[in-house]
């Protein structure tokens, strides 16, 4: 069988089918009726197991039609309605530290001891990935970080690596997380207009910082910059930042975790940075509107770059198994780190071509030089990576960790860094 779900998680219904339905789906874009479907495809397809198909994915709001648009009017209704964005992922790894027994509490004694065990979980992350760090701890705050989007099991390492270090950094007034739109509509960069909760709490939306880009970036493009907020409704790269900046900072002596701004950065390697059908607000423009925006505010604003590096492996399209310890995998495997680490060194100015290079040049380099290579490694974040550079302008950038993880099966690796930007 083939399950059929919505990449945009819009609806959260599955329908079931034969394989067969693969060939035939790609056909189904509108401009055929039922009987032209049926007598284009053949191979015994009739009417009757069409019109069938047609009703489940309906019914299931995978097809455009009454369904669907009264689920996205929903789900666009509850968004509005709504000051806080809601838990997704933290609360699912959360509540898994839980044993059998825990589980069975009330809601409330759930939530508070699922709160305590994430808390020492990252604490025991921490004390894993530093431990025998030489600098294990930043005394000045950062400009800029990246810290992977990657869920916590996998993306650990990476995540304490960098926020461990700021824990006796000076605390920021407001956190600028700049996230990947993995599932959403918007052509260009896309921003939030609520706070987020976590396991651990309320973080408020950065207000100030909201309304000075927009200030900054003019009427015609300010109502476009909110324009797909709903985008952020199941987006998983800004929410996996939140428990990490309300533990390392902290709640000020009124209780408030840093504020923050969630906002969602389009792929810069396609049309040459503009958004996908010029309809929307692109890096450039975004980049300038934000650092302007920072130096008119009082305080410190820390820029997150929540980010992933490779998607390779069978499951993304790749022939090669990544989990062989020798033979084509295991050479596939090491020369998709080798071009990682290349990339990196030229991000984080490391290496002889970029020692010299300015921060801006650095990230143009970097968008540059993963178009050249046609993104062959499946890099998911350049756009905020580059954004989190040119609107910072570090004097210094210090790659601190790369890793990868492979799935058990060895169908996935995904890798991912911690860089803090000085």
């Amino acid at each position: 069988m083939v399950g059929l779900a919505d990449r945009e998680q819009i609806s959260d219904k599955v329908v079931f089918t034969q394989p067969a339905a693969v060939q035939l789906l790609p056909l189904m874009d509108g401009s055929r009726t039922i009987d032209q479907l049926v007598t284009e495809v053949g191979r015994g397809l009739t009417r009757e197991v069409l019109e069938n198909l047609v009703a489940q994915l309906d019914d299931a709001g995978l097809i455009e039609g009454p369904s669907f648009d009264a689920m996205l009017a929903e789900m666009r209704r509850q968004f509005d309605a709504a000051e806080h964005l809601p838990p997704a992922s933290t609360i699912q790894f959360a509540e898994s530290l839980l044993n059998e027994e825990e589980q069975k509490l009330d809601a409330g004694e759930i939530a508070k001891l699922a709160a305590e065990r994430l808390r020492t979980t990252f604490d025991e992350f921490i004390k894993q990935s530093i431990k025998d760090a030489p600098d294990a701890s930043l005394q000045t705050l950062p400009k800029a970080i990246v810290a992977p989007h990657l869920d916590y099991g996998r993306g650990w390492m990476n995540y304490a690596s960098i926020w461990g270090r700021l824990r006796e950094a000076e605390r920021p007034e407001r956190v600028l997380v700049l996230g990947t739109n993995h599932f959403g509509r918007c052509t260009g960069v896309c921003v939030s207009d609520k706070g987020y909760i976590s396991p651990l709490g309320i973080s408020d939306l950065a207000k100030d910082l909201l309304a000075a880009i927009k200030s900054n970036i003019g009427p015609d493009l300010a109502g476009k910059l909110t324009e797909h907020r709903f985008d952020h409704e199941r987006e998983h790269s800004i929410e996996l930042q939140i428990p990490w900046i309300q533990h390392v900072f902290g709640a000020s002596e009124s209780g408030k975790f840093p504020a923050v701004l969630g906002v969602l950065i389009h792929d810069p390697t396609v049309a040459n940075g503009e958004s996908y059908d010029g309809n929307g607000v692109g890096l450039e423009a975004f980049v300038a509107a934000a650092k302007k925006a920072i130096a008119s505010l009082p305080g410190k604003t820390l820029v997150v770059s929540s980010a992933d590096l490779a998607h390779v492996g069978p499951a993304f399209g790749d022939q090669a198994q990544v989990a062989e310890q020798e033979g084509p995998g295991a050479e596939f495997r090491q020369k998709v780190i080798e071009t990682d680490i290349d990339l990196l060194k030229g991000y984080a100015g490391m290496d002889e071509n970029s020692a010299g290079q300015n921060s801006q040049q650095r990230a143009s380099n970097l968008i540059a030089s993963v178009a050249w290579q046609g993104n062959a490694n499946r890099w998911c974040s350049i756009g905020n990576m580059a954004a989190a550079m040119l609107i910072t302008e570090p004097a210094e950038t210090k790659l601190l960790n790369y890793a990868a993880a492979i799935d058990p099966q060895g169908t996935t690796m995904v890798s991912s860094c911690s860089i803090a930007m000085m």
